[in-house]
């Protein structure tokens, strides 16, 4: 949720500029000069969060960078086919092959901030967390690469998770708390002096395509074709919350590109089952029913009126 300084600088920047609230750059162009973002806790989030939407802005010549916190050492082998004793011993390696597989599909640049997976903490109660992994990190340290890698590379959009983590994984609670952070650091040139030159990105992002609505939506139509849903159990615990839902304000078409992020998300053989749920719904239902990938708007320096198509409204000049 957006805090009150949050949200003071994006009601600001709508109320002194109503004339020309939500432009968006013009379409139909390449959009050379335009810089993009994506911070996320392990490879392979980049291919299941957002990556439709990544390769729709790289085909129109957007610069788009994704940022992986962690190596995602301590993940856990989730497509049956490769739960193999030797792809468990090589798994730091393993998954650093399968993101520069992802990372050449998708047509991004990828950085690695080199913090260590923390795992997931199994139990009840949940176990402390490993010593020195990126969950323990204190927020403050952990942000100084990502801010150094801001002041370098210029965005003018970045992306992360919601104060949830997308769900509560410690090292996607940490990431949304280092992204957040290094996002109001970046432009502040008191903060972290050693780290490059100052700059303020312009547009701050949260992923919401995980939504009960958009799970629903597509639920309701695998079942109207016959089919069996993959979403059937959750939806019945899925607990509703309108507010929550609510906050999307940002809806990028991006179903022509869906191909694209299946590809991706198979590079990621370890964590990516082809015979699994991601797969179940068939792609033209997806298009058909909800062609689009969302976003939750946090902070704006741009004018930008919601309801949103574009990450990049409001950015008319990327100078």
């Amino acid at each position: 949720m957006r805090s009150p300084s949050q949200r003071a600088t994006y009601h600001e920047a709508v109320s002194q500029h109503p004339e020309t609230s939500s432009p968006s750059p013009p379409t139909g162009r390449p959009r050379e000069g335009y810089r993009l973002m994506h911070v996320h806790a392990h490879p392979d989030d980049e291919s299941s969060k957002g990556a439709a939407s990544t390769a729709r802005y790289v085909t129109e010549g957007v610069e788009v960078t994704v940022v992986t916190c962690t190596g995602g050492e301590r993940g856990s082998i989730l497509n049956p086919k490769m739960d193999r004793p030797d792809v468990l011993a090589n798994m730091s390696e393993i998954r650093r092959q399968e993101m520069e597989r992802a990372r050449d599909i998708l047509g991004v640049r990828q950085e690695w901030l080199g913090f260590v997976d923390s795992g997931w903490p199994d139990g009840d109660p949940k176990p402390p967390l490993p010593e020195g992994c990126f969950g323990l990190v204190p927020t403050e340290e952990a942000a100084e690469p990502l801010v150094r890698l801001i002041r370098e590379l210029r965005p003018h959009v970045l992306t992360t998770y919601d104060e949830r983590g997308g769900y509560p994984h410690p090292d996607h609670i940490k990431c949304h708390e280092i992204s957040v952070a290094a996002f109001e650091a970046a432009g502040d040139p008191e903060r972290y002096p050693d780290a490059g030159e100052p700059w303020q990105p312009l547009k701050l992002y949260y992923h919401h395509s995980f939504n009960r609505p958009r799970m629903q939506a597509l639920h309701d139509a695998v079942l109207a074709h016959g089919l069996e849903s993959p979403w059937a159990e959750r939806l019945e615990n899925w607990e509703r919350e309108p507010e929550w839902d609510a906050r999307i304000t940002t809806k990028v078409a991006c179903g022509d590109y869906f191909g694209v992020r299946d590809q991706a998300l198979l590079a990621h053989a370890t964590q990516i089952d082809p015979d699994g749920f991601w797969f179940a719904i068939p792609r033209e239902i997806q298009v058909d029913v909800w062609p689009t990938e969302d976003y939750e708007l946090v902070v704006s320096h741009v004018a930008s009126q919601i309801p949103e198509d574009d990450l990049f409204a409001g950015i008319l000049d990327p100078a």
